[in-house]
């Protein structure tokens, strides 16, 4: 077995929520990374990709648990790390070999092995004759190309990357793909590991060997695969494309958490997609016969996966669709929304809605409960502000305003900021 490099164990990063209550981004995180080992860390937003990322880098430190940098604790950014961000992070007013032989200097490496080995690190990402251009002068994809050769200059042992292609543009974010993925199977670079965050399942199916897969609120290991494929194969190979579904699958599929949540009256996390969204995803879908593949979906509707994922979750929690096997399929009850009338549409989600979201039916049972059947929003935002941060409680009960009200389950007042049944409905939700 390969030499263990970095580990975590048993990782959690939270954040004081009023009083002693915390609430929790990461927790219980346990990842080992070996020698040789290039690894894909994905998650949807909120997951705690980024966060992990800098904890493990020594960026910041976790509240429980630990980091340890070959089997010693890690109490802080290490010279045998670096970064490459998403933004290319340079200063402008500092020449392109002035950038990349920064971190030497700062370790007091002598200007001329400072210059002699950036310079060494830039022919190798392609920018030689660039060395006293200024990041103005440069394209975006050269731009990242100089913060990996800064990166590469420190030789340090473990690279991190957080989306460090996600601000390019197709093209030059794949032509730089293609070419650290060369220089790290020809071994040209000095380092022993990389872990890098991503967002695009293609992307770490492309670049990495191995995808630690996160759940959110909080984030959690969700499933650790290999990912290994013959570099003979190709994206168009069975190969690729099946480890591309199992990845969707994997990150689509709703957590065994969620039923364990609703049997202890606690919230899920609610997806923040609008019901018109929802409705558009249900109506494509079946119209293709009720199934579509993944990530032939993104493909279709032009979307990341950051974005399609709560898409694809809302309509999973609410019952209209389910994830097998890659694909996502519309439910017989999804089937119902999408061939109803106006009218029948908002009774078929009505339904779904009170069987399904807890938050919803906690309002009903609020609203039911109060003599003028009207309670400020502050009131559910404060019970919400237990379980989520403040940001999150209130993107929460927005979804849920959005959702009771196309159900025509409750009214939502923007002046007062009050939720009350509807006057014309006449009765109360059952």
């Amino acid at each position: 077995m390969k030499e263990l490099i970095l580990e975590a164990r048993h990782l959690t990063k939270a954040y004081p929520s009023g009083g002693s209550k915390e609430l929790a981004v990461l927790d219980d995180i346990n990842l080992s990374v070996r020698e040789g080992e290039f690894i894909a860390i994905l998650g949807a937003s909120g997951a705690g990709k980024s966060s992990l990322l800098r904890i493990l880098a020594g960026l910041s430190e976790p509240t429980r648990g630990g980091v340890f940098f070959r089997n010693k604790p890690l109490k802080e950014a290490s010279p045998r790390f670096a970064m490459v961000f998403q933004s290319f992070a340079l200063f402008p007013w500092l020449t392109i070999i002035e950038n990349v032989m920064l971190g030497l200097k700062a370790y007091k490496v002598p200007d001329s092995e400072a210059r002699d080995r950036s310079e060494q690190m830039l022919a190798l990402v392609g920018l030689e004759g660039f060395e006293d251009a200024y990041p103005r002068e440069l394209s975006g994809g050269m731009r990242q190309r100089v913060g990996l050769a800064r990166a590469l200059v420190m030789e340090p042992e473990v690279l991190f990357m957080d989306e460090p292609f996600s601000a390019l543009d197709v093209l030059t974010a794949d032509n730089l793909r293609g070419e650290l993925v060369s220089l790290w199977t020809e071994k040209k670079m000095p380092i022993r590991s990389i872990i890098f965050v991503t967002h695009n399942i293609d992307e770490a199916v492309f670049m990495a060997e191995r995808a630690v897969i996160l759940s959110h609120n909080p984030g959690r290991v969700k499933a650790d695969i290999s990912l290994e494929i013959p570099q003979s194969k190709g994206r168009d190979s069975k190969e690729f494309k099946y480890m591309v579904d199992r990845i969707y699958t994997i990150l689509s599929k709703p957590s065994e958490e969620v039923s364990l949540l609703l049997e202890q009256g606690k919230f899920q996390f609610l997806p923040h997609s609008r019901v018109g969204a929802i409705a558009g995803l249900l109506e494509l879908v079946h119209d293709k016969g009720d199934r579509i593949d993944l990530s032939d979906l993104s493909s279709e509707l032009s979307m990341e996966v950051d974005d399609i994922f709560p898409l694809i979750e809302a309509t999973v929690f609410l019952g209209f669709g389910e994830i097998r096997e890659g694909d996502f399929f519309v439910t017989a009850k999804g089937r119902d929304f999408s061939e109803a009338d106006a009218r029948e549409k908002k009774e078929v989600f009505r339904e779904t809605a009170l069987s399904n979201i807890q938050l919803i039916k906690q309002i009903i049972q609020v609203l039911s409960s109060t003599a003028k059947h009207r309670m400020s929003e502050e009131f559910f935002l404060e019970i919400l502000e237990n379980h989520f941060t403040k940001e999150e409680a209130w993107k929460q009960l927005e979804t849920a305003i959005d959702w009771g009200r196309y159900a025509e389950l409750f009214g939502y007042d923007y002046h007062s900021g009050e939720l009350s049944f509807e006057e014309e409905e006449g009765e109360e939700p059952q």
